[in-house]
This record gives C-alpha cells, structure tokens and sequence, in this order.
C-alpha cells in the first residue's frame, strides 16, 4: 500500500551532522505511523525513531537521544531523519519503515519497509 525509498546516506567524519531521506509512495502515507532502524553488520536491526502518523510525537532510542530528529511532511511523502554529532558506533545500514496506525507500536509488524543506506562514521 506504501512503498519507501530511503537516501541520503555516506561517509561522515565522527562529530559531523547528516541527514536521511526517505520517499513514500501513495496517497495512504499519512494513515502510517514511520520509524528508522538500524542495523550494522553481525548485529541485531534495532529500532532508532518513530513518528506518529501527523508528526505530533516523536520517540528515540536511548542511544540516539538528542542527537538524532526525525520529521515528517506530509504535503511531500517525506520522512527525515537528521543525525548530528555522529558517532563511530552509528555507522550501519539505516531502513525507513511504515505501519499502519496513528502512533508506532513495537508489539505489531512493520507493513513496509525501505531498501535501506548505508552510513559510516569514520574516526
């Protein structure tokens, strides 16, 4: 129902800011809560930030608290995710995913999920 393509990824020093992109196809993309994971290699995919379906709440990993934002515009089909003061541990691939509901909930399945893009955080 939602298709996502996620961009915006590359090299950053450690201490640098990016920011991702994710492109939602269809016109049913306001009726989804979004998230970002992360996953780097040998490891788990871990759950980064979620935004409620307006954009009204957003929540964040301990990991990432107050260092990453995510946003959404509805008007455009666009979800973000803007990464500052990037660490050599948040290098990993970062997945755009959508749910169907109002607020993200981690006890229900992902609808959809993105290609993912790889960032890395060198020394």
């Amino acid at each position: 129902q939602v298709q996502l393509v996620e961009s915006g990824g590359g090299l950053v020093q450690a201490g640098g800011s990016l920011s991702l992109s994710c492109a939602a196809s269809g016109r049913t993309f306001s009726s989804y809560a979004m998230a970002w994971f992360r996953q780097a290699p040998g490891k788990e995919r871990v759950l980064v930030a979620t935004v409620s379906f307006s954009g009204g709440v957003a929540r964040y990993a301990d990991s990432v608290k107050g260092r990453f934002t995510i946003s959404r515009d509805n008007a455009k089909n666009m979800v973000y995710l803007q990464m500052n003061s990037l660490k050599l541990e948040d290098t990993a691939v970062y997945y755009c995913a959508a749910q169907l509901g109002s607020w993200w909930s981690d006890k229900l399945r992902v609808d959809t999920w993105g290609q993912g893009t790889l960032v890395t955080v060198s020394s």
